[in-house]
Order: structure tokens, then C-alpha cells, then sequence
């Protein structure tokens, strides 16, 4: 069972990194693409909430190409990256991309009309990785720090590779939960365990 933190963290992953433009600093991205998408949410909430492939089109189009998935599924993965074939790398990304989509994407009403406090943005000058803090702001309960590290690429454009929700990293969660079934029953069952988990989410 996926931890709720690790699931909010994504969901406003989902919901703050639409669309990335070179040039553009990781805060004003933030504050812009969470604004358009939150926006056409609330506008099309009833059909959303009609067709859940919809839902995961959003995230197909909007979110994805802006994660560094590649880099996401070494961290993940750590120590076992290297031993794992050409093919088992490409296999394990392709779902676990998947099941993020399907998992995350059918959660997003649960935090639409949530507020976000972005915190002061203050990366080191020349940096190519960077954190913006912001927090959430439930409805009920305390407020909830997310903090999203990303790094540039060659294209000078900015991509998410990890997110850390009241100091729980992403990648860390996965990583210990994976390596474990990983060394239990092997790369292969891993991979064959997220097929079935987003077969049965798209059913």
C-alpha cells in the first residue's frame, strides 16, 4: 500500500508541472501551470469525473513529458540499475510510468480545491538542481510542506525527478519498498507485480 503522503506529493506534482517552457525559473513555472491546470479541473470536473480516461489523457499530455522518468527509474531502482538488463530497464520505466498515471490521475479531485503557499524561492546561482517549497493547505489538519527537487537538462528546460512531502522522499519510498521485492523474488516479478497493478487500475 502506497503511503498517503507519496500520493499527495504526485497528485500536486500532477497538478503544478503543466507546462514547461526553457527559460522560465522552477517558482514562476510553479505558480503559472498550477493555476491553468487547477483551472481547467474545476471547469471540467463533471466530465472528468465521467471518464477516467480523460482524467489520465490530462496527465498523459500535460504531466508527463515533463518528468525526468529515465532519471526517476535509476534513483528508484539504485543499486539494481546496473544489474538489470537493456530490456528490464526500458520494461520497469514503461510501467512504472504507467502506474504513477493511473494511480495518481484518478485522485486528482480529492486536492482541486485545496490552497498552495509557495515559500520563498532561493537557489544557489549557476545551480542546475534546485528545490521550490511550497505547502498545502488542507481542509482539515495541519499544513502540509512539499518540497519538488528538479534538475536542468541540456535543453535548458527544468524537470521534476523527486519530491519530498513532510521530509518523505518519492524516490526514497519506492526505492526500499522495490529493492525489497526485487531481492526476494527478482527484477523480473517487479516488473510483472506494476503490469497487474496497472491492469487493474484501467480496468
Amino acid at each position: 500500500m502506497i503511503p498517503r503522503p507519496v500520493i499527495t506529493g504526485f497528485l500536486f506534482l500532477s497538478v503544478t508541472w503543466g507546462v514547461v517552457f526553457a527559460g522560465k525559473s522552477p517558482d514562476i513555472l510553479v505558480r503559472e501551470t498550477t493555476d491553468k491546470v487547477l483551472s481547467e479541473l474545476r471547469t471540467n470536473h463533471n466530465a472528468l469525473q465521467a471518464d477516467v480516461n480523460r482524467l489520465y489523457q490530462i496527465v498523459e499530455d500535460i504531466v508527463l513529458p515533463h518528468f525526468d522518468f529515465k532519471r526517476m527509474s535509476k534513483l528508484v531502482l539504485g543499486k539494481h540499475w546496473k544489474k538489470a538488463s537493456g530490456v528490464q530497464r526500458q520494461k520497469f520505466e514503461r510501467e512504472f510510468k504507467a502506474l504513477l498515471v493511473r494511480t495518481y490521475a484518478t485522485a486528482l479531485f480529492e486536492y482541486t480545491d485545496q490552497e498552495i503557499i509557495y515559500r520563498p524561492y532561493r537557489p544557489k546561482e549557476g545551480s542546475s538542481r534546485v528545490v521550490v517549497k511550497t505547502e498545502l493547505v488542507p481542509s482539515d489538519g495541519p499544513m502540509i510542506p512539499i518540497d519538488y527537487a528538479l534538475s536542468k537538462a541540456a535543453d535548458d528546460v527544468w524537470r521534476v525527478f523527486d519530491v519530498r512531502i513532510d521530509e518523505i522522499s518519492m524516490v526514497a519510498n519506492y526505492r526500499n519498498s522495490y529493492g525489497k521485492l526485487i531481492e526476494s523474488r527478482g527484477m523480473d516479478k517487479l516488473i510483472e507485480s506494476l503490469r497487474r497493478k496497472r491492469e487493474a487500475l484501467t480496468e
